[in-house]
């Protein structure tokens, strides 16, 4: 049975780097695993148009700033595919709605995930605590073993 390999990714340069390192770094264990790249489509805060429109926000508004997000995630998971292809690995995507390290976590124990790679922003301890971090909420709550890849200053 072969093992299933999820790398997830956002627009940072520091998760396609994780991907590459994955790729240049982990050839053997992607070689007999499936790969999946996982990116999530981050819930769309909307509050800063409603404010900017005096709570009148027109509906094709909304929908066309969800559709332009949408596009993103996809143009993201089409250049991931590539750089696999590129090293002779084929990929399959996913892409899912929600709270980026709730829907990685949650993305893991639904497709029995059995290695998580994730790529880390290097922010220090006062950022996190601020703005939290991806990276270290999927070591402490994935139900796999985690690998973080630091990009290199």
């Amino acid at each position: 049975m072969k093992k299933k390999v999820m790398v997830a990714i956002d627009e940072s340069e520091c998760s396609h780097y994780a991907l590459e390192w994955a790729l240049d770094n982990l050839k053997d264990t992607i070689a007999g695993s499936e790969l999946l790249i996982f990116c999530v489509q981050s819930l769309t805060n909307m509050g800063y148009v409603y404010a900017s429109s005096f709570g009148a926000a027109p509906p094709e508004l909304i929908q066309n700033l969800e559709q332009n997000q949408r596009k993103l995630v996809l143009a993201l998971l089409e250049k991931a595919k590539e750089i696999c292809s590129n090293h002779g690995v084929v990929a399959e995507t996913l892409t899912e709605v929600g709270d980026p390290k709730e829907a990685i976590c949650e993305a893991v124990e639904k497709l029995n995930i059995q290695f998580l790679v994730v790529g880390s922003h290097s922010r220090g301890a006062i950022q996190r605590a601020f703005l939290g971090s991806v990276s270290n909420y999927c070591v402490h709550n994935a139900k796999c073993p985690v690998l973080v890849v630091r990009k290199p200053a």
